[in-house]
């Protein structure tokens, strides 16, 4: 069972429907690819309803690829971890991802 140790959890208003552990955008939507999330998504949260988001410390994000212990990560189109490409770092991962839909730890602010 991996664990998380959230420093700052805020929240936003859902726009959609946000699974957890998924990347939040700013806006309230799922994060775009390669765009800066607010955080992390700790609670399935239904459209017009206020999402709490990890955005400092230790999160669990669904991996979208398999991701490396130490890589940095970005969002991917629907929210989920992929390696860091061209787009902005939003955490470095602490577990490996083998697959898509792996949850795995990574820290975000250091």
């Amino acid at each position: 069972m991996k664990t998380q140790q959230p420093v700052l959890i805020t929240s936003v208003v859902a726009v959609v429907d946000l699974p957890r552990n998924r990347f939040a955008g700013f806006s309230g939507a799922l994060c775009a690819a390669g765009a800066k999330a607010l955080g992390t998504v700790q609670a399935d949260t239904e459209a017009d309803n206020v999402a709490p988001v990890s955005v400092l410390g230790i999160c669990l994000i669904t991996a979208g690829a398999a991701v490396a212990v130490g890589a940095a990560v970005e969002s991917d189109a629907s929210g989920r971890a992929v390696t860091l490409a061209a787009g902005a770092s939003n955490g470095i991962a602490l577990d490996a991802a083998t697959a898509v839909g792996d949850v795995i730890r990574i820290v975000r602010g250091i």
